[in-house]
């Protein structure tokens, strides 16, 4: 059990990332569209490359020793990716929420306040970081699990950045925007300490319990992140931000992973 508090307590400080960039909002008056879609393209390039580098191959890796062969084990990742994306397009369909720039989704959004309609889009993007992070400690390899814990903990700073300006585009205080965007980076112990038990209660479906988090993932830099910063007129500027993102992601796994 000891791997499932260490987890919980990495996807923790990476969720209290999210408070440093909301930081900003005590130095910044206003954030332009660009800087944002940058910042959150680059905040993308992260999450896939973490997909990949952290979830994917280590997942199909664990498969192959578990269930023999290759082949065996690349159909139990694809089915936690699937399945991991399709329960994030599920509970999307079905909890009401609010993008940046992309507005509400969901069903009935007018009877929600605006503001939870953030917490809960937010809170959408931070559960399956979380539960990366602990199914990467779980797994056994320390060294993995402090990878996906660094790498989130990078993208989850322009995460709080705009969250923070969001929420003072609908008149929030500069220190009640902070605190909300500092208090949704607490989904991601929530997720750390989920993905870390359901591995440790059951070990054999750790590869796909590692897809499974990585299909969550893709599903939001597909589905939200990517729409998001492409609303505007910096296409170009935000695919070379996720490409930044991306490789910076994959030189701290190849370094330290």
């Amino acid at each position: 059990m000891d791997i499932v508090w260490l987890g919980a307590l990495a996807s923790l400080l990476a969720g209290l990332a999210t408070g440093i960039g909301a930081l900003a909002v005590f130095f910044i008056k206003t954030l332009s569209d660009r800087v944002q879609d940058s910042m959150l393209a680059g905040a993308a390039g992260v999450m896939l490359a973490a997909s990949f580098f952290s979830l994917l191959l280590p997942g199909l890796a664990y498969g192959e020793s578990l269930a023999g062969t290759t082949w065996a084990a690349a159909l139990i990742v694809i089915a936690g990716v699937l399945s991991g994306a399709g329960a994030l397009y599920f509970i999307h369909q079905k909890l009401p929420h609010e993008h940046f720039n992309l507005g509400p989704e969901g069903p009935d959004t007018y009877q929600i306040r605006r503001i939870w309609l953030f917490i809960i889009a937010i809170t959408l993007h931070n559960f399956p970081e979380g539960m990366a992070v602990g199914v990467g400690f779980a797994g056994g390899d320390v060294q993995n699990g402090y990878v996906l814990a660094t790498g989130i903990g990078i993208q989850n700073i322009p995460e709080g950045l705009a969250v923070a300006f969001s929420l003072l585009s609908i008149n929030y205080s500069r220190f009640r925007a902070f605190g909300v965007a500092l208090l949704t980076g607490l989904a991601e112990p929530i997720g750390g300490i989920f993905g870390a038990a359901l591995v440790c209660l059951a070990e054999p479906i750790m590869p796909w319990t590692l897809g499974f988090a990585a299909g969550a993932m893709l599903f939001i830099i597909s589905n939200e992140i990517i729409p998001e910063t492409h609303r505007n007129s910096y296409k170009t500027l935000a695919t070379f931000s996720l490409l930044g993102g991306f490789v910076v992601m994959m030189f701290l796994d190849a370094t330290l992973g």
